[in-house]
């Protein structure tokens, strides 16, 4: 499939702008979303525009050179990446002769390749619905044609846009019900996570910033790493043995993007949820990116808008700095992002996920930070008792053995308080 990708932004003044991204940087993110689901993209540009055309967005000379254009290139898809109303989309497609998507169907389009699990494709169908019921209104002229009544006379009955609007409710309402069923299965999940005595770390970031990357060299794992936008959609969670021999449990969730749409965010919202049982997020940076910052208030925003508790200690992860490094400024500009966090109290570690670069140091500082709140505990292993004893060489930091003349062994073991008051509670028969 060939698309033509297009950005239409309004020139107003410096002050009347809200919108921080540069024209250029917004089409490049509209071009990745489409070969995200190889789609390609034969022509891309920006369309500065005076004002916005109610009816079809663009004026008629711009529409005559994109008609051109779909000619030319025989594209399929036009993609607008902006919010198109129903009635531009339907306008649009009759002048251009083509499917037209915008941004919030391109990225259920992408969602809906890119879940793997019945939970994804569930939240994806539940997303597209929302979505297609708020443009069920004036979105085509079909919709209202009346189905008569019943009886000798007839009647009115209902429109076919009513009718449809209540057989996606009723869908919704299907899938709602299942994916409750969803979220209890994956409380139940959490609270059994609960009773392991491992804490949560949890990767979020901006789509592509390398979460996936990280993920797996952290992990030895294998998750879908890719250098397109939302590469993975299904959280995934893997145990995580630091150099203390301690545990901990790495979850990678989806990425965000800008302008996520409202559908979406709700229904991946059991999902996204990982990320508020974390005792600590590692929030994953592109620091590369020319628009990093701006990704930074993206990821946060979602973030608050998931209710995120403000105890959870959130890491900032400058990935990618072998791009960065490569350039003449790269140290110095590197420089001043981590004295800016440093003089905000926002812990921040470099890294390279690609090349390894940093890793260890990830590892360390999570250990390090872990630790601080640890105790020192004696636990005395009675000679009959090797199983147990092994149970605690598997998951606790050793600091000590002492092997008594009786057989007993005794243990100096650091660990926090939730990790003690679990294991005190699986092994009644020790004494701690």
């Amino acid at each position: 499939m060939k698309a033509i990708v297009i950005y239409p932004f309004l020139k107003i003044s410096a002050s009347k702008q809200t919108d921080m991204r540069t024209p250029e940087c917004r089409l490049q993110e509209a071009v990745t979303l489409c070969k995200a689901i190889d789609v390609a993209v034969c022509h891309s540009e920006i369309i500065a525009l005076r004002k916005i055309d109610s009816a079809t967005i663009l004026t008629t000379g711009k529409l005559e050179e994109l008609h051109e254009s779909v000619l030319l290139h025989e594209a399929d898809v036009l993609v607008v990446d902006s919010a198109v109303s129903p009635s531009q989309q339907r306008n649009l497609e009759k002048k251009l002769n083509i499917k037209v998507l915008d941004r919030i169907g391109l990225i259920l389009e992408i969602f809906g390749q890119r879940a793997a699990t019945k939970e994804g494709h569930l939240q994806v169908e539940h997303a597209r619905l929302s979505y297609q019921k708020s443009r069920l209104v004036k979105a085509w002229s079909h919709l209202e044609r009346q189905r008569g009544g019943g009886g000798f006379t007839g009647g009115p009955g209902e429109t076919q846009k009513e009718s449809d609007r209540r057989m996606i409710d009723d869908a919704i309402k299907r899938i709602e019900k299942k994916l409750e069923s969803v979220v209890k299965t994956r409380d139940l999940h959490r609270k059994s996570r609960k009773k392991v005595p491992y804490p949560i770390i949890a990767l979020a970031g901006y789509t592509n910033a390398g979460k996936s990357t990280l993920f797996n060299k952290l992990t030895d794992a294998d998750v879908l790493e890719a250098d397109m936008l939302f590469a993975t959609l299904d959280p995934t969670l893997r145990t995580v043995k630091l150099p203390s021999n301690d545990k901990i449990i790495l979850s990678d969730t989806v990425g965000f993007v800008s302008d996520l749409p409202t559908q979406l965010v709700k229904a991946f919202r059991a999902t996204l949820e990982e990320v508020n049982q974390a005792d600590i997020i590692l929030h994953v940076r592109d620091i590369a990116h020319p628009e990093t910052d701006i990704q930074k208030q993206d990821v946060l925003s979602v973030l608050s808008e998931l209710g995120l508790d403000k105890n959870i200690l959130i890491v900032e992860i400058f990935n990618k700095i072998d791009i960065l490094l490569a350039d003449d400024d790269g140290d110095a500009h590197l420089q001043r992002m981590v004295s800016y966090n440093e003089l905000h109290n926002i812990p921040t570690l470099s890294c390279s996920a690609l090349t390894g670069q940093g890793i260890d140091e990830i590892r360390l500082w999570i250990q390090n930070y872990l630790n601080k709140n640890k105790t020192y505990y004696h636990i005395t292993f009675t000679s009959d008792d090797a199983e147990s004893l092994a149970a605690f060489y598997r998951t606790t930091h050793i600091i000590q053995r002492d092997d008594r003349e009786n057989g007993d062994v005794v243990l100096k073991v650091q660990m926090n308080a939730h990790h003690y008051g679990v294991l005190k509670k699986q092994y009644p028969q020790l004494e701690f």
